[in-house]
């Protein structure tokens, strides 16, 4: 009943993925990144699914965080932003909340707070992303005021790559260069491997993995790699055609008649938009499958709706199933045509998509 608009998630394949992300480094731990509400596929549901197997979750801020516990997950939970303002802290001393820390007027607001427990803290080195972090020449002094401070248990010392994801690039070594020239006479717990370096990196595997992406099923590579074409996809969108029309040379299609088409034209609409999160920069061309054949998008995508040509798909009708991205189409390739990267697909469907999940392969 309804739109046929939806996501389905699978569970099993989180599982899958996560466990995947542990096996390169089984004897280290790994944090689950589930922000921007597990990047679009639900944060509750995926780490409840996960929570018997996960060391601990990743989130972006408090509000994930405390969404989370309200929903009884109970493993550490760290807070990859830290805080924003010192009233948080008190909550997240309540809660048992890892919290990073990226400044050092950030350590001098925890030695002011009242706490009811102390915390534990993920001590950030801007390494060479140049976001957030302490820089290199403060790392060392605000690691030994934080080990002085009552209001402080344990302590990582983290940082985060900016092209781990590029083989070419000399960046990532730089960055575990200086990472490692600064900290290694620090006796603390390490970690520095978000999804690319998880997969790609041996040097970057240390106490902690930080897996994200490659947890959705999504390659963090532009090249195929022997782990990340393991990832076993977790989203699939898929709505359905529901008008189809034939066009003859010379007919235009959706607004401002995007594309025209040059040949006979069959033209399914199908039930889905930018509304839904599918990207209106979608390229004429942008792949789709219908009734399990290939074919692609013509003409812009609209609000609510978007149109495929049919003309060579055997036995498509109104109400054939439309795969936008998932099992059989990677959304890192529909991605490409629209100039922009998976996690942007993913975080970006609506909550007029219906979401359905499963838990099995």
């Amino acid at each position: 009943m309804g739109r046929a608009a939806t996501a389905t998630i699978n569970l099993a394949a989180f599982r899958e993925n996560y466990r995947l992300a542990k096996s390169v480094a089984p004897q280290q731990k790994a944090v689950a990144i589930i922000k921007a509400d597990a990047y679009g596929h639900g944060a509750v549901k995926l780490a409840l699914a996960l929570e018997d197997e996960a060391d601990a979750f990743g989130v972006a801020c408090i509000e994930e965080a405390l969404e989370l516990r309200e929903a009884g997950i109970g493993k550490p939970i760290l807070l990859l932003e830290g805080f924003f303002t010192a009233d948080e802290l008190p909550i997240i001393s309540d809660n048992n909340f890892w919290c990073a820390v990226h400044s050092l007027e950030q350590i001098d607001i925890i030695a002011q707070a009242r706490l009811a427990q102390p915390i534990d803290i993920w001590l950030k080195m801007d390494s060479g992303m140049h976001r957030l972090g302490v820089l290199p020449k403060d790392y060392r002094h605000a690691f030994a005021r934080l080990k002085h401070i009552k209001q402080v248990n344990n302590i990582v010392l983290m940082s985060h790559f900016a092209s781990a994801d590029d083989f070419s690039s000399a960046v990532t070594a730089q960055q575990v260069s200086c990472f490692d020239d600064i900290s290694r006479e620090l006796n603390a717990p390490v970690s520095i491997a978000n999804s690319a370096a998880t997969l790609g990196h041996e040097n970057a595997r240390r106490d902690f993995q930080r897996p994200g992406i490659m947890l959705y099923g999504a390659t963090p590579f532009d090249a195929p790699h022997p782990l990340a074409n393991q990832l076993k996809t977790v989203m699939t969108l898929t709505s359905e055609v529901i008008a189809i029309r034939d066009l003859e040379p010379g007919d235009g299609i959706g607004y401002s008649h995007h594309h025209v088409c040059d040949v006979p034209t069959k033209v399914g609409t199908v039930a889905i938009g930018y509304a839904d999160g599918y990207p209106r920069h979608a390229k004429d061309g942008t792949p789709v499958i219908v009734n399990g054949q290939r074919t692609h998008i013509i003409g812009r995508v609209s609000m609510d709706m978007l149109t495929v040509d049919l003309t060579h798909i055997n036995g498509a009708k109104v109400g054939s199933k439309v795969e936008l991205w998932g099992e059989n189409l990677p959304a890192v390739e529909v991605a490409c045509y629209c100039d922009t990267v998976a996690y942007t697909l993913f975080t970006g469907i609506t909550r007029r998509v219906h979401k359905k999940y499963i838990d099995s392969f």
